[in-house]
């Protein structure tokens, strides 16, 4: 639907003060690049603050841990309509700052995205794949990381904290409606029988994101164990009936 679409780079804007950085940044430049004319902004559905509506459709946009909505999502669904938008770095430039927003450094970072990527979210809420009124749009985008230095903290990182991130590009918005949607995630050239190693070398996926997509796509009825090969267990994909 949306594929090479060109959002405004941020950081052609005057970088802001610490103070004002944060992970709503993110969401609010998703929720003005979704937004279309007559959606309506912040509304409250059954008790709940929705991002977007769009007519009957409810649209949910999280940039983080999907944990969180799992309970908001589930009761939406058994009456309404729920898009559930979620971004996914491809690439990410890494930019520090000092305490006064001056900008230090930037460099692109060398891990690249992809969008296998969002089985890591989505072993919080897997099922929800399997209710007709419930979608995920997953947007592969360019993001800008904002760190700060804060002694003692993030020892991975050598003190430099993850104050914000900001939307660069989008460079393709793909839909996942149904288990059969993120089952064709699979790389084609599995075997029949598949361990989670033989998934992450097919796919060129560490093994923990593999082991996350296969369970989400058993949580979903798509895939099934036949047993194990050591301490390895063996899937299979489930062949689901044709529609006439």
């Amino acid at each position: 639907m949306y594929s090479l679409l060109e959002v405004a780079a941020s950081r052609q804007a005057e970088i802001p003060a610490i103070g004002t950085l944060n992970e709503g940044a993110l969401h609010a430049q998703l929720k003005d690049w979704f937004r279309r004319p007559g959606d309506r902004v912040e509304q409250v559905v059954a008790g709940f603050i929705i991002d977007l509506v769009r007519g009957k459709l409810l649209i949910e946009i999280q940039t983080g841990s999907f944990a969180p909505l799992r309970r908001k999502l589930e009761l939406l669904t058994g009456q309404h309509r729920v898009r559930l938008v979620a971004p996914v770095p491809l690439v990410r430039t890494i930019i520090r700052l000092s305490d006064e927003g001056e900008l230090l450094s930037a460099r692109r970072s060398p891990r690249r995205g992809r969008i296998e990527d969002i089985f890591d979210r989505l072993v919080s809420i897997p099922s929800l794949l399997c209710r007709p009124r419930f979608q995920l749009e997953v947007i592969l985008s360019h993001q800008d990381e904002l760190r700060v230095y804060r002694q003692g903290q993030a020892f991975r990182r050598h003190g430099w904290v993850v104050a914000g991130r900001r939307l660069v590009s989008v460079e393709q918005s793909v839909r996942i409606g149904c288990p059969d949607d993120a089952a064709r995630l699979l790389p084609p050239s599995l075997p029949e029988l598949f361990d989670t190693a033989e998934l992450a070398e097919a796919a060129a996926i560490e093994r923990r994101l593999a082991q996350q997509m296969a369970y989400c796509l058993r949580a979903m009825g798509v895939l099934e164990t036949t047993g194990k090969r050591g301490n390895a267990i063996v899937y299979r994909r489930v062949e689901t009936p044709a529609l006439s």
